[in-house]
């Protein structure tokens, strides 16, 4: 516990939540331990398994109003507001004077839209803490919500008497000017959040919106830059900067902005339009010419994207499809427009960003509705879910004489056949792993040295059992560095003697489909492989069913073949067998995600990320908001 909570205070959320499963483990009737561990995963932003983690607390010590508190917290972030309402009002039984209790429920409140609850509420918060600045606020933020903007100002200016330092007030506060387009009241009101806030994105694209309306471009441009440098992926920023790049005649790196947005929606017709005239602009005809045709078959009637493209066509000598475009714009109606100009941005004229009128490519766009923001965590050093992970599955457990470390998981991969072999062989330890650990030079070199005293042995050998010893430990040595075809051949060979050998079927399926992996890369079909695969596999469960690695290596299998439900099936009965193999809960997470089960897919990968594989906490990240 005391190892746990100092990997909690140093912000190592993987290790801690390895350190309380310990705890668990040796004393599972403390609360302690439980909420902690709720503690680190929510952290990990894992908060689904936070939420569970605090219900077991509280079946433990239900008087807890941290652990209520915690819960609460959990499930807003899981949009579960009602629940997080009963949360705190169980809390407050038990401490009524809890400010911080009032302040969420309040905020559980709107969001749930209940506005006439939220004033009473709020009414009480304010009587006993007349001077709650955030209560202010809060009140604000209600009557901006019932669009009374004229008391949402009396509550702010109430905030702002008690704590003129209250960046996020002022953000509220310019958000009612920009609403009612005072743009230079709006810009001072976010000059003081920038100030009391300066790592929130949103205020300098509020800004931005400010400066633009009162025809400061330079001032603008910097605060999409800034925008950009702390929120890179924000849509709105690369957008407008795009728009004001092209503006002031910086076309190529106004079209790296709109690349951008188009990753991010490649749909966007409007920004595929603007793309197209930054092409157009720059000589890139027949990219232009490419998306004005995607935006046109979309919108037919698009006058502007017709004659754009008859421009290029004609520049590029294609004078009958020059002709066809305009014909069609000629027959539609007489429309003058000057080529080669980016028509200028008009300072009064903005688009919601739902709005997919194309001719409105050319404005700004704005939020379709400017919400309070509700920040209910902060960012912390060791937040590994936000590190860039491929989403693949956890490779199968082979054979090696390699032991599989982790920093962070204390679990030893363990068979009972395995365990044998290794008290009768005289010479090397055989390991359980699924990571190819990379060697050094000398290393290498000494695997080789290895290799080739084995191929003596066999050589020389007047026995076959011992000959057939040497040939198996050859077929591992040759996994580890790499050379599956010669582990195949050996293992295949040392079956012809042994057919009944478990470990040998175990390791010629997994050599067997590293090759496979290899070949399918390179776009060979490898099904009648793969079925080599399986039969090796099945074949060993037959022979030793109690094994939980072979389930697992034949769910991978059935993985790779996109044949999720029987992966599903194998994985189901690894952690029956093995209950602390994290992999397969992993990879059933990931199977059940791609069969649409993203809510069990979640659990799973919770769960796995409890056991030690950390990089589970940016897949739950990626797919959370899909449950919701």
């Amino acid at each position: 516990m005391m190892n746990g909570r100092a990997a909690l205070y140093y912000e190592d959320y993987v290790l801690s939540i390895q350190y309380f499963n310990q705890a668990i483990s040796s004393k599972p009737w403390l609360y302690e331990p439980w909420f902690f561990r709720a503690v680190a995963k929510y952290y990990l932003d894992d908060f689904a398994g936070a939420e569970s983690d605090c219900g077991e607390a509280l079946q433990r010590n239900p008087y807890v109003i941290q652990v209520y508190e915690l819960r609460g917290l959990t499930r807003i972030q899981q949009k579960k507001f009602s629940d997080a309402i009963a949360d705190y009002t169980r809390a407050l039984r038990y401490e009524p004077e809890n400010q911080n209790l009032w302040h969420n429920r309040v905020l559980c409140r709107i969001q749930n839209e209940q506005y006439d609850t939220a004033h009473a509420e709020l009414d009480t918060m304010l009587t006993r803490w007349s001077r709650y600045a955030r209560g202010y606020a809060m009140e604000a933020e209600v009557y901006m919500l019932e669009k009374d903007t004229t008391q949402a100002i009396a509550s702010l200016q109430k905030s702002l008497d008690i704590d003129p330092y209250d960046g996020q007030t002022w953000s509220m506060r310019s958000i009612i000017s920009l609403s009612r387009s005072e743009w230079k009241e709006a810009e001072e009101q976010l000059d003081k959040a920038i100030h009391l806030l300066p790592k929130h994105g949103g205020n300098y694209i509020n800004r931005a919106l400010a400066r633009f309306n009162q025809n400061n471009l330079r001032g603008a441009m910097a605060d999409y830059d800034a925008a950009l440098d702390l929120e890179p992926n924000n849509f709105l920023g690369h957008y407008n900067r795009g728009l004001l790049r092209a503006q002031v005649g910086d076309d190529n790196r106004a079209i790296t902005d709109f690349d951008f947005v188009l990753k991010l929606e490649p749909d966007n017709m409007l920004a595929l339009f603007n793309r197209g005239v930054l092409r157009d602009k720059t000589g890139d005809l027949r990219g232009a010419i490419d998306d004005y045709s995607k935006v046109i078959d979309e919108f037919p009637n698009f006058w502007t994207g017709l004659e754009a493209r008859a421009a290029c066509y004609r520049r590029l000598g294609m004078v009958q499809k020059a002709q066809a475009d305009e014909n069609t714009v000629f027959k539609a109606r007489l429309y003058k427009h000057l080529y080669g100009t980016q028509p200028r941005l008009n300072p009064h004229q903005m688009r919601k960003r739902s709005d997919v009128d194309v001719e409105k490519y050319n404005q700004l766009v704005v939020a379709d509705e400017q919400e309070v923001e509700h920040d209910y965590q902060n960012d912390y050093r060791g937040r590994v879910q936000n590190h860039k992970v491929e989403v693949e599955m956890q490779p199968m457990f082979g054979l090696s004489y390699e032991q599989q470390k982790s920093e962070v998981k204390s679990y030893v991969p363990y068979d009972r056949q395995l365990d044998e072999y290794n008290r009768q062989a005289s010479s090397r330890t055989l390991y359980i792993n699924n990571v190819h650990l990379s060697l050094s030079e000398t290393e290498s070199k000494r695997y080789f040295q290895f290799i080739d005293s084995l191929t003596a042995d066999i050589n020389n050998s007047r026995q076959t059992s011992t000959a057939l010893r040497s040939l198996f430990m050859r077929g591992i040595a040759f996994g580890v560095i790499q050379n599956n075809e010669g582990a195949v051949d050996d293992l295949s060979t040392y079956l012809h003697a042994d057919s009944t050998s478990v470990l040998a079927l175990w390791q010629r399926a997994v050599c067997q489909n590293r090759i496979n992996e290899f070949e399918a890369s390179q776009g060979t079909n490898v099904d009648m492989k793969r079925a080599n695969v399986l039969g090796d596999l099945t074949e060993a469960l037959t022979l030793s069913p109690q094994n939980a690695y072979l389930y697992y290596n034949r769910g991978c299998l059935h993985a790779q073949r996109m044949d999720y439900q029987r992966a599903i099936d194998d994985f189901t009965q690894a952690v029956a067998l093995d209950p602390n193999l994290g992999e397969a809960y992993y990879n059933r997470g990931l199977c059940a995600i791609y069969s649409k089960q993203v809510e069990e897919g979640i659990r799973d990968l919770s769960k796995a990320g409890e056991l030690g594989i950390y990089t589970a906490y940016s897949i739950i990240k990626k797919y959370r908001n899909k449950t919701q």
